[in-house]
């Protein structure tokens, strides 16, 4: 079984650098490569594969003044983009035939998304940021981790969110657990008043996570629509307030994530009402 794991990271000293560097070249290597995509698709031709995309947007632009940059970080984190641009084409094709739920197509990647770079297992993290050696056997991090791995990740994905955090996310190969046997069957039914209201008389109250910060989120949504849009001083008001928004949507996941648990472990069987 797969489980999907993922770690706040608290880069130092050159590290945020480092990152924004790989963050930046692998967005514009996915942008390259969908825009030739896009070209050969007007013109009637086929693809361009991986292979050649690669030689042209990484090896050979290296060489060229406009995208000797790219030079300064790895290429494992550039071919991964190829990657994920194949991955988004293959899925969005999938949809189309039926395969799996319809998706759009790809599309450019903005400096105002969310920032992300994949690594492999095959080269240590210090070969391209300034790590200190610290994680699971065979990988390099920084910090201590708040749990131990079931297994080694085969890769890694640096992501850095709109409030300006860093995580290390990676998916693990682990034995799936066998809860204990139980006879318990339980039925939820999902109310206004209460949060849920379980068939065996428990209510769970639905916590006002978004109301009690909402004094927060107005004062620092506020400070921002002052500030001048693509100043640093606005940066910095974006930041604060996507971490205002950012706790709100942490702390709905983590009761999302406590009563799903407690209900799945304690009962053989969970019924929902069918609201179709």
């Amino acid at each position: 079984m797969q489980l999907r794991c993922s770690f706040r990271l608290y880069p130092n000293g050159p590290q945020p650098a480092a990152l924004a560097r790989a963050f930046g070249c692998a967005r514009v290597v996915y942008n390259d490569a969908l825009r030739a995509r896009e070209t050969a698709r007007a013109a009637g031709e086929s693809f361009p594969k991986s292979a050649e995309l690669s030689k042209l947007l990484i090896t050979e632009a290296r060489k060229t003044p406009a995208r000797v940059w790219l030079s300064e970080v790895s290429a494992v984190v550039l071919q991964q983009s190829l990657r994920d641009l194949d991955a988004a084409y293959r899925n969005f094709f999938d949809g189309l035939k039926g395969k799996r739920p319809r998706m759009g197509a790809p599309r450019l990647k903005s400096r105002k998304d969310s920032r992300v770079c994949a690594l492999h297992r095959e080269r240590r993290l210090e070969d391209h940021f300034p790590w200190r050696p610290v994680v699971a056997e065979g990988w390099q991090g920084a910090g201590e981790w708040s749990r131990s791995l079931p297994s080694v990740p085969p890769s890694l994905t640096v992501v850095k969110d709109a409030a300006g955090r860093y995580f290390a996310s990676f998916v693990v190969e682990t034995e799936p657990e066998t809860p204990p046997d139980t006879d318990s069957v339980v039925g939820i039914d999902l109310g206004l008043g209460h949060f849920a209201v379980l068939s065996d008389g428990t209510n769970v109250d639905a916590p006002r996570f978004l109301r009690r910060a909402e004094k927060k989120l107005k004062r620092t949504q506020r400070a921002l629509s002052r500030k001048a849009k693509g100043s640093k001083i606005w940066d910095k008001a974006r930041v604060k307030a996507a971490r205002a928004h950012a706790r709100v949507s942490d702390a709905r996941r983590e009761f999302h994530h406590q009563l799903s648990t407690k209900l799945i472990r304690e009962n053989q069987a969970v019924a929902v009402e069918d609201l179709g």
